[in-house]
C-alpha cells in the first residue's frame, strides 16, 4: 500500500499520518518502522528498506520524506525555456514508479512532501496507484469552519465575532491555533468564548521572527527583511495579524524611545508598556537605542499607510506587505 501526504498544512497531514498509523494493529509497529530522507534517497536504498522481512510482524511501515520534492518542474530563466527536473537523467522518476508499483504487500510506504505542483510527473504517476491526500493551508470559510469545529471537538463553544478575530490574528497555521483554541477553551469554563477572550489570551507565538523583522526593516536589511516576511506568511501568519503585530512593537519602540528619554526607570517602563515578558521588554529596549525617533516615525507612518490600503481594497495584504518592506528597505 502507498499513500501520499503533501501539502503546506502540516497539521493536518499529521494528524492523517497517525491515523494511518493506528489503523495498523501491529504492537511491533515502531520496530518495525523507518524513516528516510528523500531528498537523498537511492532507488537501492529505498528497494533494500522496502523488500527487507518485517521484525517478528506482518508488516512494515517506511516513510519518506522529501522525495517527491526532487522531481518538480524547475523553469529556467529566459522566455521560451522548457521546464527540466531537478534530478539526475539516471535517477528518473519512471524508475521509481517501476519499483513502487511491484513493492512487497508486507510494506506500507508513506510519501511526505510540502508544496508540489501539478505538473510534479513522479506524483502523477503514483496517484493512479497510491491513496494521495492533499493538505494546502486553510483560508476564508474553510478556516473559519475549521476553528468552530476545534471548539466543539474541545466542548467549547465560540461566537462568530470571536472566530474571525481568531482567524485573523493567527491565521493558516493550525498547530498555534488548536493551541490558542486549547487555552480558550480552558479559559471560558464552559460558557461561550467571545471576541474579548481572544484580544486578551491570543498568544503571538511567531514574535521572535517578527521582532528580527522589525529589526531588518529599521536597518534597511531588506534582503533579511524580505526572507523573514516569506517565512512568517507561508508559516501560516495573517498578513492582518503581521502588519497588527509590526504596528504594535514600532509604536512600543516610539513609546519606549521616550520614556528613556525622561529617564523613567525600566521597571516603571515596563509597567507603562503592560509587557509581562522580560524577553520582549528587553528586545524592545535595545530597539530604542539603536534606531533614531525620525526613522520609527517613518516606519510607523509607512505601517498606517499600508493598513489603510489593505482596508480600502487597494492591495491585497501580501502585496501590501512585500511593497512595504521594499519601500523601507531603500
Amino acid at each position: 500500500m502507498i499513500y501520499i501526504l503533501w501539502g503546506q498544512d502540516d497539521f493536518s497531514l499529521n494528524q492523517s499520518f497517525a491515523e494511518i498509523k493506528s489503523s495498523i494493529s501491529d504492537e511491533l509497529l515502531e520496530s518495525n518502522t523507518t524513516i528516510l530522507d528523500g531528498e537523498h534517497l537511492t532507488l537501492d536504498k529505498l528497494s533494500t528498506v522496502c523488500n527487507a522481512a518485517p521484525f517478528l510482524s506482518e508488516r512494515r511501515l517506511v516513510v519518506v520524506r522529501g522525495l517527491l520534492g526532487r522531481f518538480e518542474p524547475a523553469t529556467k530563466s529566459g522566455r521560451g525555456r522548457k521546464a527540466v527536473l531537478k534530478v539526475a537523467p539516471l535517477e528518473g522518476y519512471k524508475l521509481w514508479v517501476d519499483y513502487m508499483t511491484a513493492i512487497p504487500d508486507s510494506s506500507i510506504l508513506v510519501l511526505i512532501d510540502s508544496a508540489l505542483t501539478g505538473n510534479n510527473p513522479l506524483l502523477k504517476e503514483l496517484s493512479k496507484i497510491a491513496e494521495v491526500k492533499f493538505f494546502p493551508l486553510l483560508k476564508g470559510a474553510q478556516l473559519l469552519e475549521w476553528i468552530k469545529r476545534r471548539v466543539a471537538r474541545e466542548n467549547g463553544s465560540i461566537s462568530f465575532p470571536a472566530v474571525a478575530l481568531l482567524a485573523k490574528l493567527v491565521g493558516s497555521n493550525l498547530w498555534v491555533m488548536a493551541s490558542e483554541i486549547d487555552k480558550l477553551v480552558q479559559y471560558a469554563s464552559g460558557r461561550r468564548i467571545e471576541e474579548a477572550d481572544v484580544n486578551k489570551l491570543v498568544s503571538y507565538a511567531q514574535q521572535p521572527n517578527v521582532f528580527a523583522m522589525v529589526d531588518a526593516i529599521l536597518g534597511s536589511k531588506v534582503g533579511i527583511a524580505e526572507r523573514l516576511l516569506q517565512e512568517l506568511l507561508q508559516a501560516g501568519a495573517a498578513p492582518a495579524y503581521l502588519l497588527v503585530m509590526l504596528s504594535r512593537q514600532v509604536q512600543r519602540v516610539l513609546r519606549t524611545k521616550a520614556l528613556k528619554g525622561q529617564r523613567v526607570p525600566r521597571t516603571q517602563i515596563q509597567n507603562k508598556l503592560g509587557l509581562t515578558q522580560d524577553f520582549v521588554l528587553n528586545k524592545t529596549l535595545e530597539q530604542a537605542d539603536r534606531y533614531t525617533l525620525e526613522r520609527l516615525k517613518r516606519v510607523y507612518r509607512k505601517l498606517l499607510e499600508a493598513d489603510l490600503s489593505i482596508k480600502t481594497g487597494r492591495y491585497s495584504g501580501e502585496l501590501a506587505l512585500n511593497i512595504l518592506v521594499a519601500e523601507l528597505c531603500q
